[in-house]
């Protein structure tokens, strides 16, 4: 499953829409019933209206009523894996703060994290039982 997440985080990162940065990004999140969502950053000239790949997949699994997410996958054309950004750990964490994270680059360097170590005290406004 996870192979097919990076193939689908490789594929959606060529639809992201980035005149600003240049810098596309890919992502797929697999959820607990091993449902694949993916997104790719949006940009707008009003940087704030911006969503990440990492944010625009857990949309997308939202959507279709997934929300309990084993993994995410992004995928940037970078020299060594970019990890998320502090906006896009958080809104991960409400997923699931144990999720595995798995960034890695078009030419295939990985780096695998767990997202509590990528965002150890986040901040949760529920608990998860």
């Amino acid at each position: 499953m996870v192979e097919r997440a990076i193939t689908a985080a490789v594929d959606v990162r060529s639809h992201a829409w980035a005149p600003y940065s240049t810098f596309k990004v890919g992502a797929a999140v697999i959820t607990a019933s091993g449902a694949l969502h993916v997104g790719c950053n949006v940009e707008n000239a009003s940087y704030g209206l911006t969503q990440c790949a990492e944010r625009a997949a857990i949309t997308a699994a939202t959507a279709a009523g997934q929300r309990d997410v084993t993994c995410c996958v992004v995928v940037t054309d970078t020299e060594e894996p970019t990890t998320p950004c502090g906006a896009c750990r958080q809104v991960l964490a409400e997923a699931n703060p144990d999720m595995l994270v798995i960034c890695r680059t078009v030419a295939g360097a990985e780096r695998r994290y767990s997202l509590r170590d990528l965002l150890p005290d986040a901040f949760l406004s529920f608990s998860r039982s």
